[in-house]
């Protein structure tokens, strides 16, 4: 059986930005944000599929980006 890589750039429906306080961030939908704890908790069980471990590592791509990205516009509304 072969698995394609989910490229993180299939899930861009799922990002929006969120006013939080003044600023404005990257975030997950809801929907999204969901889903990744539901993939979170079935690797804590050791009950992921190979397709479901795809989705987790471009989700968790994404977010190791939003995280990134919303780092550099708190310094930028910080200054």
């Amino acid at each position: 059986m072969v698995t394609t890589l989910k490229q993180p750039s299939s899930l861009i429906h799922e990002i929006r930005l969120e006013l939080v306080g003044t600023w404005y961030l990257f975030k997950f939908s809801e929907t999204l944000q969901l889903r990744m704890e539901s993939l979170l908790d079935k690797k804590k069980a050791d009950q992921l599929t190979l397709e479901e471990i795809a989705e987790l590592d471009a989700i968790s791509e994404l977010d190791r980006i939003f995280t990134h990205m919303n780092a550099m516009l708190a310094a930028q509304y910080a200054n």
